[in-house]
């Protein structure tokens, strides 16, 4: 074989192996799992798609939240991190750092009062109670994205505790033929009592409990038909310990007189409590039903936002005689 024709077939063969290398350096990464710390439980998952989501890029100021709208398949889960007592930031530095190996940018990142505070949490979509908890003084917020155009994917964390139980929101928007984000533990279902243990949990710790995904219709009292997760969760702890009793409280936004909303909230709370007994085998004499109308808020009424977290039905843990 000439020289010649020799030095030919090294740089045939050195440009298909630099093919090759570019051809392996363009391929996606193999999936990496985000590793949740400590005893992590997924207590909640919503899947929706497609849909938009409005992502938080800067804090709550002079009356406003800076957000992208940003499109896709969305996920939204809620993790509980059960008696390690973990701090917001020994909870939220490692997933920080797993997302910048997974080709994440930090888009924003802030702490409580620096977030913005009260005003920042009523401004994010949060997934409600007892899946996940916020304290106003105690929480830390990131929102990263990694790639761009039509592939770009977008992550934001919300992390909290109460006591020694730490709470994460995680949201993943992402394109809707791509795989959603791999989280561990891998392919975990929300726990068949992770419900009735959140419920029971709040009504010991804090004292009463948002019933969250109850369902009525606008300026109704009618209780849909369900089923209700919460119901079946309170329900259960009331069977479970007799001694207990509650008083199902219920609230609404600030639309419309007191008399009229108080009735209204009296109402349904009525409804709530003749559900629990009828369907439920509640006895009677373990619930009480009242209505404040807006006179107890956990939102601003400025928005829609905060009026659709007022308007709800709470279970308030009373003494035992």
């Amino acid at each position: 074989m000439s020289i010649t024709r020799r030095r030919a077939e090294m740089r045939g063969l050195r440009f298909a192996a630099a093919l090759l290398l570019a051809g392996m350096a363009a391929l996606p990464a193999a999936a990496m799992e985000l590793q949740m710390p400590g005893e992590a439980t997924l207590t909640r998952q919503i899947v929706t798609g497609p849909d938009s989501y409005p992502l938080p890029t800067g804090a709550f100021s002079d009356g406003t939240l800076p957000t992208r709208t940003v499109e896709g398949a969305v996920v939204r889960q809620a993790w509980r991190i059960d008696g390690d007592g973990m701090t917001t930031l020994q909870i939220l530095r490692p997933l920080r750092d797993q997302l910048d190996e997974m080709g994440f940018s930090v888009v924003f990142e802030c702490q409580d009062a620096g977030c913005g505070g009260f005003d920042f949490r009523f401004g994010v979509q949060v997934i409600s109670a007892p899946e996940m908890f916020v304290d106003l003084f105690d929480f830390r917020f990131l929102s990263a994205r990694r790639g761009t155009g039509e592939q770009a994917e977008y992550v934001t964390l919300l992390v909290s505790r109460s006591g020694n139980t730490g709470y994460v929101q995680l949201v993943h928007v992402g394109p809707e033929t791509a795989e959603p984000l791999p989280v561990a533990p891998a392919g975990v279902a929300p726990a068949p009592d992770a419900t009735e243990t959140a419920v029971a949990r709040a009504l010991e710790e804090t004292g009463h409990v948002i019933l969250s995904d109850l369902d009525f219709g606008t300026g109704a009292t009618a209780l849909g038909d369900g089923p209700f997760e919460s119901l079946e969760a309170l329900a259960n702890y009331l069977r479970n310990n007799p001694d207990r009793r509650v008083a199902l409280v219920g609230h609404t936004d600030s639309v419309g007189r007191l008399e009229a909303n108080t009735e209204l909230s009296q109402r349904r709370a009525a409804a709530v409590l003749e559900r629990l007994v009828a369907a439920h085998d509640v006895p009677r004499a373990q619930l009480d039903a009242q209505g404040v109308a807006y006179l107890a808020p956990v939102a601003p009424n400025l928005t829609q936002a905060g009026r659709d977290a007022n308007r709800r039905v709470e279970a308030v843990l009373l003494d035992s005689e």
